[in-house]
């Protein structure tokens, strides 16, 4: 009997963020769960989704909250499980610039590279922080020369940091090495290890993801999947010299050298779990960021607030709360321009609030 294809689509393949779905196919895990399994490699992350909504690939190992691109309101798309928990990107600044580790403000008047959708975790995170991209004279766009699909984003980064290209990029953990380990730049804000606004931590994750239709044309796949990524953690976490291995067959040689030092810093966070504290993370900053709408809490309680619940950016269109409780924060619906562009303007004046209550209103 001939195995199943799985063509793994990585919008990028020389990073240790999706280093565990890389590593499912090289270590022989899906292959042990019955799969014929692939990586190709295309970049940006949306592209990526495209593929998998159009039959081009089966699957997606890149950040979750990514699927949004192809899939409105996560229609016709699932999470099958997480590579690895949190938002795993990080801010990395030229050596030169005055600024320190968690100055979130060291981005004010800067040129800060970043990815097509890659940039929106740092843009939230910006606006979590209380600062405005407008008013502080902060500039997000994509990297130069980062346009072809085989691009390796992290990479490009470093180097157009160490060209003066940029003044810092938000990108993955190699290419932060790379312009670290060069002299050219400083970390100055590390997600998963506890930088930046404590809800940013859930803004997304490295996932796998599949379509709806996949899980219905092939029952039993997705469940196989993750037994091959939890065999895929455990050998890692056995033996971690198995992500050199890996790095040497797939890496040029020098960030194959270097891979097997950022998978062991990673290894706390490599789990499949797709927790209630993610999705609600998750959902807070796709409903502040990409969501469309109208949109509906109906009977909700939110527990351990760590922010507002409120409307970000223009996008963000009317929000109904009904029954809702937000005993630790406040529900906000007004145009606060503290935030990002003024954010919350479509929620100020087309948002209902019925039989809801926060600690503020």
């Amino acid at each position: 009997m001939t195995a199943p294809r799985l063509r793994i689509a990585v919008p990028d393949l020389i990073s240790n963020s999706y280093f565990p779905a890389v590593a499912a196919v090289e270590l022989g895990k899906l292959k042990e769960q019955g799969f014929d399994a692939s990586i190709e490699l295309i970049f940006p992350v949306n592209k990526a989704y495209a593929a998998l909504r159009d039959g081009a690939v089966d699957c997606v190992a890149g950040s979750a909250h990514s699927a949004l691109s192809a899939f409105p309101e996560w229609n016709g798309v699932r999470l099958v499980c997480a590579q690895g928990q949190g938002m795993y990107w990080f801010l990395v600044m030229r050596a030169d610039l005055d600024c320190a580790r968690g100055d979130v403000g060291a981005v004010k008047g800067r040129r800060i590279g970043a990815a097509p959708w890659v940039d929106l975790g740092l843009k939230q995170l910006l606006v979590a922080a209380g600062i405005d991209e407008i008013r502080d004279k902060v500039t997000i766009a994509p990297v130069p020369n980062t346009a072809s699909p085989s691009s390796n984003f992290g990479l490009m980064a470093a180097r157009a940091l160490e060209e003066r290209l940029i003044d810092g990029f938000w990108a993955n953990g190699m290419g932060t090495e790379v312009a670290v380990r060069s002299g050219a730049g400083k970390v100055v804000l590390d997600i998963r290890r506890g930088d930046g606004p404590a809800e940013c931590f859930n803004y997304t994750m490295a996932s796998l993801a599949v379509t709806d239709d996949f899980l219905a044309r092939r029952p039993g796949d997705a469940a196989r999947m993750v037994l091959a990524m939890n065999e895929t953690h455990a050998a890692l976490k056995q033996d971690v010299a198995r992500a050199s291995q890996v790095g040497r067959r797939v890496f040029p040689e020098r960030e194959a050298s270097l891979i097997a030092g950022l998978v062991e810093r990673d290894l706390p966070f490599y789990s499949t779990a797709i927790s209630k504290a993610f999705v609600a993370g998750m959902n807070d900053f796709a409903s502040g960021m990409l969501a469309g709408g109208p949109n509906v809490f109906l009977d909700c309680d939110a527990t351990g607030s760590l922010g507002a619940s409120l409307s970000f950016e223009g996008w963000s269109s009317g929000v109904l709360y009904e029954q809702v409780h937000v005993p630790a924060s406040r529900i906000q619906l007004l145009l606060d321009f503290a935030r990002a562009q003024g954010s919350g303007w479509t929620a100020a004046v087309g948002s209902v609030l019925r039989g809801s209550v926060g600690a503020q209103r």
